[in-house]
Formats: structure tokens, C-alpha cells, sequence
């Protein structure tokens, strides 16, 4: 027992002074060991922080159009610079990597990081999609804005294509867009009846309804499919742009009342997946440049229409026509039916549609009040 009790004696001794002197070393091993994490921590933020990406956007649009595919370039230009060459988007217009109106599956299946067109093309595979391009007798450019930005708008679009591992954004508006180039004068409403025109969205299905037959078509398309007789007639955007087209040489008639399209959304596309696998400074790069595309594109739409107005008239001697009240009331007519008819059917849509219509219904009345006073006042 005595020599036991010795030896417990000198090992708990040997234990405890062993102990005492890991209780010294170990804020040493901590810091030691604390330190390598932070170090390896800083090595991967480092090495993701300098990592590159090269993205390719795909457009609806042909190669270098004119504002809407400019616009591309210009947000390519701007993620650069931003962030100092860490993404790189290369652009490629219609045709160059995909036809134009396969753009939403190329960028929803990785095919592309980006794309860039017009909510309305994918109608035939998102019905609801077409509230975040324009509406017949809708809202404006500004208007638009405001709902997407503030009135919710933004969220159930991105709502809507979660499903299909999109992001979408807005990246420009075309303002007001022209009644459309015609081979022949409409007088009444039957004069729409056997009438094919290049007309997608709600607008298309409007037209229908009054007897026509509405064409989807990209727009490097329309000049040929006009000037050989595939179309009767077609709309596109502004002055400006139907100039660089050509239309006057092969129309007509060109009208004014663009009740279609008073003004259209363009979206950006971004693939989900890849958008989540950017930092967060890239992600805001990019959302910064499409917003700045967002102001760019109406600012450059409003600045060139005005101007090639008058060239349209005066060089080229084409003369303007007007819809008359009673084709008006009744398009108008049309697309309330058109409307009712699709909310009936979608759930999404219906949704989505009533968010529109109460933001529409009070930038009306505010509108009745400050705008149109405006204008009745310098137009008198």
C-alpha cells in the first residue's frame, strides 16, 4: 500500500504538471492552428475573388441592331470594366450561336450564361410571361418601370421563371411603339380580316380576333417576309428603327396608333445557376450594368425616334395615318376579351395580371392629373 500510495503520489505529480503545461501551450496551439485556418480561409476568398469567368449572352436580336443589340455590347463593356475583367460576357445575335427565338431555353439549360430579347417571344411556353413586355392599351414606359421596380412587379417575374432556373431582369423599354407598316389603308375594322402580320404577345392575339392572322417572326426576317408577300403588313418599334429597316421602301402606309405596344419591357436572362456561383460584387456588377442598359435603351429610343420622325416624313415622303376611333374602341374591346380569356385559363397569369391592372388603374388616375394636363396644355 505504501509504495502503491508513493507511486500515485509521483504519477499524479508527472499528470498534473504534464496537465498545467498543455493548458499553457494550448491558447498557443489555438492561435497557431486558428491562424492556418484564416490563412487557407484567405487563400480560397483570394482565389474566388480572382477567379475569371467568360459568359456567352444570346440575343433576339440581329448582330450589332441598332440601341436594342448595342445594348448588349454596352453591358458586356460595362461588367468588364466594372470588374476589372473578371467576367467577360462575349455576345452573340441571332443566328451566331442559336436562332433567335430559342434564346429562353438556351440560357434556362446552361447553354449560354445570358440572353437578352423580349418576354413575349416564350408566350407559347409561359402564357404569363407577356405582362412583363407590354400590354394592349396598357401601361408606358415610365409606368412599366415603376411597376417592376417598385410595385412588385420585379418579384413575381422572378417568381414566375424560378421554375425554369431563369433570373430575369429589365434592360430597356422601346417607349411607344408605331401602328405598323401596311400594303394597304385601314379604314375600317373588316379590313383586318385575311390580313397576315407580324404581331407577337397579347397584341398578335388582338388582331386575331378581328380576322387576322398573326405571324411570329425574328426581326432580321421581316423586311424579306414583307417584301415577297409572306406578311401583309408589320410592326416593329419606332421611326428609327423601321427606318434602318427599310420599310417605307416596301410599305405604303405606315400608322401611328400603336395601341399594341404603348411600351415595351425587354428582359435580360440570366441562368440560375450560374448567377449564384458569381461573388456577390458580380452579381451586383451585373445587375448594375442592365439596369444602366434599362435607362440607356428608352433615353437612346426617345432621342432617335424624334429625330427620324421628321427624316421618315420629309426625306422619304411618307405620309402618316391614323386609325380611326371605331378600329380603336374595338381593338380595345378585343383585348379585354383576349385578356379575360387567359387569366381564365392560367392561374399564373391571373395573378400576375392583377398586380398589373391595380398599379395601371393608379398611375392612370395620377396620370389624368399631371400628364395629360401637361400635354393638353403645351399641345393647345
Amino acid at each position: 500500500m505504501r509504495n502503491y500510495s508513493i507511486m500515485s503520489k509521483l504519477s499524479r505529480k508527472k499528470f498534473f504538471s504534464g496537465l498545467a503545461g498543455g493548458i499553457i501551450a494550448t491558447p498557443f496551439l489555438i492561435k497557431a492552428l486558428s491562424d492556418d485556418a484564416y490563412a487557407q480561409k484567405s487563400d480560397t476568398l483570394q482565389t474566388t475573388y480572382e477567379k475569371k469567368h467568360i459568359w456567352k449572352m444570346v440575343t433576339t436580336w440581329p448582330p450589332n441592331f441598332p440601341i436594342l443589340g448595342e445594348a448588349c455590347n454596352l453591358i458586356s463593356k460595362w461588367v468588364y470594366e466594372m470588374s476589372g475583367g473578371r467576367l467577360e460576357i462575349k455576345v452573340y445575335g441571332a443566328g451566331e450561336l442559336v436562332p433567335a427565338l430559342e434564346v429562353f431555353d438556351a440560357v434556362k439549360d446552361g447553354a449560354a450564361e445570358l440572353g437578352n430579347g423580349c418576354s413575349y417571344y416564350w408566350a407559347g411556353k409561359i402564357p404569363a410571361a407577356q405582362f412583363f413586355a407590354t400590354v394592349p392599351f396598357g401601361m408606358n414606359a415610365q409606368q412599366m418601370n415603376a411597376w417592376l421596380t417598385s410595385g412588385g412587379g420585379i418579384k413575381l417575374w422572378q417568381e414566375l421563371y424560378a421554375d425554369y432556373n431563369l433570373v430575369p431582369f429589365p434592360v430597356g423599354n422601346s417607349g411607344y411603339q408605331m401602328g405598323g407598316w401596311f400594303n394597304k389603308e385601314i379604314n375600317t375594322i373588316d379590313d383586318f380580316k385575311g390580313l397576315k402580320m407580324r404581331m407577337p404577345g397579347l397584341g398578335g392575339k388582338v388582331i386575331e380576333k378581328a380576322g387576322a392572322s398573326p405571324v411570329l417572326i425574328a426581326g432580321s426576317e421581316i423586311y424579306t417576309s414583307l417584301e415577297r408577300g409572306i406578311i401583309d403588313a408589320t410592326e416593329w418599334l419606332g421611326p428609327f428603327h423601321d427606318y434602318k429597316m427599310g420599310f417605307h421602301q416596301i410599305a405604303k402606309y405606315y400608322y401611328v396608333n400603336g395601341w399594341h405596344e404603348p411600351g415595351t419591357n425587354l428582359e435580360g436572362l440570366v441562368n440560375k445557376e450560374k448567377f449564384e456561383e458569381l461573388t456577390p460584387d458580380l452579381q451586383a456588377i451585373l445587375k448594375c450594368a442592365m439596369l444602366r442598359a434599362n435607362h440607356w435603351v428608352l433615353s437612346e429610343c426617345e432621342t432617335q425616334n424624334s429625330i427620324f420622325l421628321q427624316k421618315i416624313m420629309e426625306e422619304e415622303n411618307v405620309k402618316l395615318r391614323y386609325y380611326s376611333k371605331d378600329i380603336l374602341e374595338t381593338m380595345r374591346s378585343f383585348s379585354e376579351e383576349v385578356i379575360q380569356d387567359l387569366i381564365a385559363k392560367d392561374a399564373k397569369s391571373k395573378k400576375i395580371y392583377a398586380s398589373y391592372k391595380k398599379f395601371a388603374a393608379d398611375a392612370k388616375q395620377w396620370a389624368e392629373i399631371s400628364e395629360k394636363q401637361y400635354y393638353q396644355s403645351i399641345m393647345s
